[in-house]
């Protein structure tokens, strides 16, 4: 049991030294950490003077920050993307979208980051018999896709399948895991659009570099 005025982020995990004071049960590190990265992007989309414009942007910037650290933390524990944060994320992009950009860039996009990944992995049950991408990777690329539109979604698509690559690909020569183990793919088309949203110049000199090379 955690008291109310225990619940202070990082500091409560640190003066209780990751134990709960009223069982001794040990606190997963998985809390603290949750907190520093969420307090890190606040910090990061703190805008530089207040407004009206500023503050909305803010709110909008850390909704979609909050929604993915939820469904980064979720995918790796569980193996799932929740439709529920699905449908919060793609709420809030169709929404921005209707209102800065045109309506082919977020008609197209959406619908391109929702068929693509879904026709790719109808291919790969033809030929495989399993299932490739989970029904939330595909319903998260839909979302995205309202907002980053047809070339920025065919972008995450590439860039997630390479972060997926360099990551597992060294797992399996270790044998750490092998070909069979179910590896979460959100957490890449996460960091793949956490790249394209927050750190735009980052990710055209990635594209820039990739088209070069």
């Amino acid at each position: 049991m955690i008291y109310w005025y225990e619940n202070i982020p990082v500091l409560s995990y640190l003066l209780l030294r990751g134990k709960c004071s009223g069982c001794n049960v040990r606190i997963s590190a998985q809390y603290p950490l949750v907190e520093i990265v969420t307090a890190s992007f606040a910090l990061l989309l703190a805008p530089s003077y207040v407004n009206l414009t500023t503050i909305t942007n803010f709110a909008f910037f850390f909704s979609i920050a909050a929604a993915f650290i939820v469904h980064f933390m979720i995918d790796v524990k569980h193996k799932i993307l929740p439709d529920g944060v699905n449908l919060y994320l793609a709420i809030l992009f169709l929404t921005s979208s209707i209102l800065t950009k045109p309506v082919g860039f977020w008609l197209l996009g959406g619908a391109i980051g929702f068929l693509f990944p879904l026709g790719i992995t109808y291919i790969f049950y033809l030929l495989k018999n399993q299932v490739g991408l989970g029904g939330g990777d595909i319903k998260l690329y839909g979302a995205l896709g309202l907002f980053l539109g047809p070339i920025g979604v065919l972008h995450n698509v590439f860039l997630s399948c390479i972060l997926g690559s360099l990551i597992s690909l060294p797992l399996i020569l270790t044998k750490v895991i092998d070909r069979k183990t179910p590896v979460p793919f959100g957490p890449f088309i996460i960091i793949a659009a956490s790249i394209q949203i927050f750190f735009p110049s980052l990710y055209e000199q990635i594209i820039q570099y990739i088209s070069i090379n």
